[in-house]
């Protein structure tokens, strides 16, 4: 397959991660920006619940783009996921701030959040849907894995991006104009993102299904005809949510649980998005090798067994070193995980409700743990006042992951299922 195909279906997701992390980086910046309070805390709580927002329109998205995937095609999904996604990171970029246009600043910066939620929250599941039919059978793992490394690209991406203008820029300057440099610089690869969506063949899975059904009728047939594949694949992704943002919270956990300063903290995404790329793409190797469950259970299981005693560790000797080598292992036996876990929920699903089984589970997968997930760890540490909270959600949550995938079928070396 050309690596521009691959390209392509992968960019959407690319972006998610990179607005997300970049908004965390210039939460401060961006709440200041559109929320100018007399408390600077009240203005960045109002910032960060409006980042949330965008989660809300995600399982809106998952539903409506999964099924019109399903009805119509994966391209024109694919081309309007990505288009939807340029305007509202073009709306959020260029709102000029509230002390030019007052509180209309606000509330374009609130439509451009739920504008994004609802092409993410159809973004995945036509995209992989599409790599996976157009795949060799031998090598459907292989580049559904670079959905997952496409992540760690972002996180890259976003953490150089940040780094560097917050050793280039005074305060001032981020504050104005800075984070805005930031989000336009995601938006450069997206014309060739959707010259190549445009130009892409439909899958054939889905030519002959598209003329036969009606959107509506894609989702009644998904609860009605598929309601345990959904399940498993929600719950196992679900479990990979929280241990990714659980990764992506580790430059807080750094700063505030561990008193690390700031620019060492920033690392942590860079190490978490290395080994996600490196991880990810051995996890879809090791799928087409030797199957989708193993690849699945064994390092999640890994991951619970190991993740308490790193945090212990972490606690008991708080570095930047420890800090990037805890960070590392998540990312690392997540991934790995991961890689099974994004081709094998597809695999499972007929091409007449696949984009929108998966668009479905990994939207209101993502809306309920990774939006909520580090709002959660903070409260935790909080009110419990134990640092290693975030040890034991991840370890609650890896138990019932480990308990879906092991219930959901070897499907390595089977055609994907027709109607």
């Amino acid at each position: 397959m050309p690596a521009a195909t691959v390209f392509a279906c992968v960019l959407g997701n690319a972006l998610e991660f990179y607005d997300f992390t970049t908004y965390t980086f210039f939460a401060l910046a961006i709440g200041r920006s559109f929320f100018p309070a007399h408390d600077p805390v009240v203005s960045l709580l109002i910032s960060v619940a409006t980042f949330g927002v965008g989660f809300c329109t995600r399982p809106l998205g998952g539903l409506v783009i999964g099924a019109f995937a399903d009805h119509a095609g994966r391209k024109p999904a694919m081309m309007l996921t990505i288009g939807l996604m340029a305007v509202g990171m073009l709306m959020l970029a260029l709102t000029p701030p509230f002390a030019v246009i007052g509180y209309a600043a606000p509330v374009i910066v609130v439509a451009a959040r739920l504008l994004q939620g609802f092409a993410l929250g159809g973004e995945v599941g036509p995209a992989t849907s599409y790599l996976i039919e157009v795949a060799p059978d031998d090598r459907r793992a292989r580049l559904a894995s670079w959905q997952i490394a496409s992540q760690g690209c972002a996180l890259l991406a976003a953490g150089l991006v940040g780094f560097i203008l917050a050793h280039s820029l005074s305060s001032e300057a981020m504050t104005e104009w800075g984070w805005r440099v930031a989000l336009l610089l995601g938006l450069i690869i997206i014309p060739g993102g959707l010259y190549i969506r445009k130009n892409l063949p439909e899958s054939a899975d889905v030519s002959d299904r598209a003329r036969r059904q009606s959107a509506a009728s894609v989702l009644g047939n998904l609860l009605r005809g598929h309601p345990w594949p959904l399940l498993l694949g929600l719950i196992a992704i679900m479990t990979s949510t929280v241990s990714t943002y659980v990764g992506l919270y580790m430059t807080t956990y750094g700063e505030t649980a561990l008193k690390l300063k700031a620019p060492s903290a920033i690392t942590a995404p860079l190490i978490s998005g290395l080994t996600t790329i490196i991880f990810a793409l051995i996890g879809g190797w090791l799928a087409d090798r030797y199957g989708r469950r193993v690849v699945m259970l064994a390092p999640r299981i890994l991951l619970v067994l190991a993740i308490y005693p790193a945090f212990v560790f972490l606690i008991g000797h708080p570095s930047i070193v420890t800090l990037l080598i805890t960070t590392g292992l998540m990312s690392a036996l997540g991934s790995l995980s991961s890689a099974g876990v994004i081709v094998a929920i597809p695999e499972m699903l007929p091409a007449s409700v696949r984009a929108s089984g998966l668009s479905t589970a990994y939207a209101f997968a993502v809306t309920v743990f990774g939006g909520t997930t580090q709002f959660v760890l903070a409260w935790l540490i909080g009110v419990s006042g134990d640092p290693l909270a975030p040890a034991w959600y991840m370890v609650g949550s890896g138990i019932i992951g480990v308990i879906a995938m092991a219930l959901m079928p070897e499907t390595k070396g089977r055609p994907l299922p027709r109607d």
